[in-house]
């Protein structure tokens, strides 16, 4: 099994395929989301990285209320 780039102790299937790197969950997160990437309709960190910000989005309105 691959290993996180910035962690080598620590396995992990979450690869960048723009800069074909894998990250570990701490570490995963779009290293370019402010440049065109052909390949982020199918990436799986810029799904996740919304995904998670959009829950702490939803937490933060909720404690507001």
């Amino acid at each position: 099994m691959p290993t996180c780039v910035n962690h080598p102790d620590r396995e992990t299937n979450y690869i960048c395929l723009k800069h074909n790197v894998y990250l570990c969950e701490e570490c995963m997160a779009c290293s370019d989301p402010e440049l065109y990437c052909k390949l982020r309709s199918s990436c799986i960190i810029w799904f996740m990285t919304k995904k998670i910000a959009g829950t702490e989005v939803s937490a933060k309105k909720l404690m507001k209320n």
